[in-house]
């Protein structure tokens, strides 16, 4: 069982790595075990409202490195470089074929038209998600951080570095990726990306807030 020690070492020991050793490459079995975690993560109403672009081709690495300044200083010493998308209102409307696929999946026939009212109900009143095309977009890109946050953990916890990656214009990479087909017709958008690989060298302590700063007991 993994200790609680072990795992705070981890922790400590992930930073973002600016600088990646080219000459060092995670072997296929441990980036599967990272991709795993992140395909088994949580999410609102098992929405799932993810996708892993694992970029491999130098044509379109080279051609995000001209678009991402926060990649340019990865690739391509990188080992992996991963895109996640989110998908959008096309999918992630309570109506959607989508989502009723997904709910079907996660709940028995006889309650899947009241989980779709529940759903409903959440996006259009709890938290009025319909308000606004953007606010369902922002809904699901939110959720893809809670799979990214697991992989950069897990990453770090068998002693591979990571850096995720907002640097970049969204409208740019989105007509990139368009271009290159990965969008399906507007079903997905770019969320965040990932670098992951070997440090070149080691960084300087982590620094964070005070515990006591950060946690506040209510009783």
């Amino acid at each position: 069982m993994t200790t609680k020690e072990e795992i705070l070492k981890a922790f400590h020991f992930r930073h973002a790595t600016k600088e990646f050793d080219p000459s060092k490459t995670i072997p296929d079995d441990d980036f599967e075990f990272i991709l795993e975690t992140g395909r088994l993560s949580p999410s609102t109403f098992s929405t799932e409202p993810w996708r892993f672009v694992v970029v491999q081709n130098e044509r379109l690495l080279n051609k995000i490195k001209d678009v991402s300044y926060g990649a340019a200083s990865k690739l391509p010493e990188a080992s992996h470089f991963v895109i996640i998308l989110a998908r959008t209102p096309l999918d992630m409307r309570y109506d959607s074929a989508y989502l009723k696929e997904q709910q079907a999946r996660d709940v028995p026939e006889e309650y899947l038209a009241r989980r779709l009212e529940i759903l409903e109900e959440f996006q259009r009143n709890d938290f009025k998600l319909l308000d606004h095309d953007r606010f369902l977009t922002d809904w699901s890109i939110k959720q893809t951080y809670i799979a990214l946050a697991n992989m950069l953990t897990v990453a770090a916890q068998i002693g591979i570095d990571s850096c995720p990656i907002e640097g970049f214009d969204s409208e740019k990479m989105n007509r990139l990726l368009d271009e290159e087909g990965l969008l399906e017709d507007g079903r997905f958008t770019i969320s965040v990306m990932a670098a992951f690989g070997y440090r070149k060298k080691e960084p300087g302590p982590k620094t964070r807030r005070p515990f006591d700063d950060v946690v506040k007991w209510y009783n």
